[in-house]
């Protein structure tokens, strides 16, 4: 059995989907397949952000730490979700800590390389920035869930 192109992983991952070829190939060369063991931290709150993960197979937990409360899941990922958007926001450091569950396979792309291609193409920048953004909106909507019940669960 032929091993998938990374082109084509990409294309195939619904982060991706729809994107045109040149930028696929362009991804392609900023991309490399990685795996983590269940329990290993991916990255950690406030470290440097110059890496993202296609995940494709495996589960991921979102996680921060909270006062009387300590580590709250924020969001588990799973096959077809993207790991991380802070390797495109100034000033690019990690907003949670990153952990695999299970065994999980995924793709990491190297988001300074993406970055200057942005810089280069404003429209490929605005394409990633209208997706990166998606995945930060339901980053946003898992905290407030995780808010609500910790503040529901103060004043109980």
């Amino acid at each position: 059995m032929a091993m998938e192109t990374l082109e084509r992983v990409l294309a195939e991952h619904p982060f991706f989907k729809g994107l045109e070829k040149p930028y696929l190939q362009l991804l392609a060369e900023c991309s490399s397949r990685v795996h983590f063991d269940a329990g290993e931290v991916i990255f950690r709150e406030g470290e440097p952000a110059n890496l993202f993960y296609l995940i494709r197979h495996g589960k991921v937990a979102v996680e921060t730490s909270a006062p009387n409360r300590g580590v709250i899941i924020i969001q588990t990922l799973g096959e077809g979700q993207v790991l991380g958007w802070s390797w495109l926001i100034e000033p690019y450091r990690r907003r949670f800590d990153a952990r695999a569950v299970q065994l999980t396979r995924a793709i990491v792309l190297d988001g300074g390389c993406i970055r200057n291609s942005c810089e280069e193409d404003h429209h490929f920048g605005y394409e990633l920035m209208k997706r990166v953004a998606h995945v930060m909106d339901q980053r946003l909507q898992a905290t407030r869930l995780q808010l609500l019940d910790v503040y529901d669960g103060v004043r109980s």
